[in-house]
């Protein structure tokens, strides 16, 4: 039996609301849409928030048996070095696992997803982790940037334990040109809305739709949950009337409250659906983008077995207003900061990276067999005065492990995008000490004690030789 055994989402803490975009351009192209977007932070990307997503995943069932890791962006930071690979390095699933990247379309979220179930289903895995993020730019005053929103999603396939089983799926291709991005653009273009709303999502959706009900002799009342994207919220119940869906069997969208998170947000939408699914419950999702991919998955007795994390549901909660516009663009790089001597990285040590890989990506330390010290870098001494053994020590994992604020102090003089800079030093539950940086909060939030848990971002970006560097931060602990 294939299909879903754990699922997870992130949303960035910061939400801007579209007001802001109005007060500080005086016009942009929103086609209406109210509400607020989900903002990522100076030092969040797709490769960041997939892993937020993936950990959020994996909370329960661990990494250990996870063969396959696909991601799926429209927005990589790298062109050519596989960005699944950092993500898979981020989550700790060893080096004996299949990694690829699906991208180009804001349909690669659904793409991956039924390629990995596929792969569940064949045999070739039993254990593969889907993750969909994106961290898209609009043109300022564009109706981009006033819709597009920043999030991400994990699904964990398997064969067993599965909380809701794939039942099948229906793929069309259209070469459409909607919105389009060439290699070096950092900005897409688009074509007009009302062709991209009437020719695109309207046709393409309702026919991904229809096929897969054809194919599989479904009627549309056999249908608890109905999930799609769609960019226009009055065609969004449009689409679904016209598909057969009453509206309580459409999912509610996103856009009002995250924004589109381009390939992530049909997944994330599936996220929010399977939190308050309930057994028996069949679910269609749909995706767009160059035509349209559909599934439907049928809920298991297991989902009731499921523990509460922080997914779609606990994200909206978690937010922070962003008032600035021009701190927004500074975010984005679009708007270009001095940084001074202070600010100057590099020159990146390409080999350091590759050597202390496991210390970088997966924040190894090591924990002594004699007395169980934890410490972090690895030594090969023990640090504890009563021990001091020599080569006694074997790899403990930090980042999935919460701690608390020993000390912290906020530095003006450093460079940071969203200033002061704040460092902490980490007491690590069960042992262990370090000081780390600290993100998503304020100096005037911290507090000695405060328990903290590690989310992984960009620490900085060595822009001469086109390297963005990863590590682990320390943030307050959210629920």
């Amino acid at each position: 039996m294939t299909g879903i055994v754990s699922f997870g989402a992130y949303i960035p803490r910061y939400r801007m609301s579209r007001k802001t975009i109005t007060a500080a351009m005086g016009w942009y192209a929103s086609a209406g849409v109210p509400g607020e977007k989900a903002v990522a932070n100076y030092d969040e990307d797709s490769v960041t928030m997939a892993v937020a997503a993936g950990m959020n995943c994996l909370e329960e069932t661990g990494s250990g048996s996870v063969e396959a890791l696909y991601l799926a962006t429209v927005n990589a930071p790298y062109k050519e070095r596989q960005d699944a690979g950092i993500v898979a390095g981020a989550l700790d699933l060893g080096t004996a696992v299949r990694t690829a990247d699906f991208t180009d379309s804001t349909k690669a979220g659904t793409s991956a997803l039924i390629a990995g179930c596929e792969a569940v289903k064949s045999g070739s895995v039993r254990k593969l982790v889907v993750c969909a993020a994106d961290c898209r730019m609009g043109k300022p005053g564009s109706f981009e940037e006033a819709n597009y929103g920043d999030g991400a999603a994990a699904l964990l396939l398997g064969d067993s334990n599965v909380v809701a089983t794939f039942q099948g799926s229906y793929s069309v291709t259209h070469d459409f040109m909607d919105r389009w991005r060439a290699e070096d653009e950092k900005f897409p273009h688009s074509s007009e809305d009302r062709w991209i709303r009437d020719e695109g999502y309207t046709k393409f959706i309702n026919e991904a739709i229809a096929g897969l009900l054809a194919k599989y002799e479904l009627t549309p009342k056999e249908i608890a949950k109905a999930v799609y994207p769609c960019l226009y919220p009055r065609e969004h119940a449009a689409i679904g009337k016209s598909a057969g869906f009453a509206p309580e069997q459409i999912q509610q969208e996103l856009l009002s409250s995250v924004g589109d998170c381009g390939a992530a947000h049909p997944l994330m939408m599936l996220v929010a659906a399977l939190e308050e699914a309930k057994p028996g419950d069949r679910i269609v999702v749909a995706s767009y983008g160059n035509g349209a991919d559909a599934m439907f998955f049928e809920v298991t007795d297991e989902i009731t077995k499921m523990k509460s994390r922080k997914g779609v549901k606990a994200g909206l909660g978690l937010r922070a207003d962003l008032a600035s516009y021009e701190k927004y663009l500074s975010f984005r790089g679009i708007l270009p900061v001095e940084k001074g001597i202070r600010g100057e990285t590099g020159p990146t040590q390409v080999p350091v990276l590759w050597r202390d890989r496991h210390e970088i990506l997966g924040l190894y330390g090591s924990k002594c067999k004699k007395c169980n010290t934890p410490q972090y870098p690895s030594q090969r001494i023990c640090v504890n005065p009563g021990c001091v053994a020599v080569d006694q020590m074997e790899p403990y994992r930090f980042a999935d492990k919460k701690g608390r604020l020993f000390s912290y102090t906020g530095d003006s003089l450093a460079f940071s995008v969203s200033p002061p800079e704040m460092y902490g030093v980490i007491d690590f539950e069960g042992g262990g000490r370090y000081i780390l940086d600290v993100t998503d909060s304020d100096p005037e939030s911290l507090a000695v004690d405060m328990p903290v848990e590690m989310t992984f971002r960009r620490r900085y970006v060595d822009e001469m030789r086109g390297i963005y560097a990863y590590f682990w931060k320390a943030t307050p602990v959210t629920a």
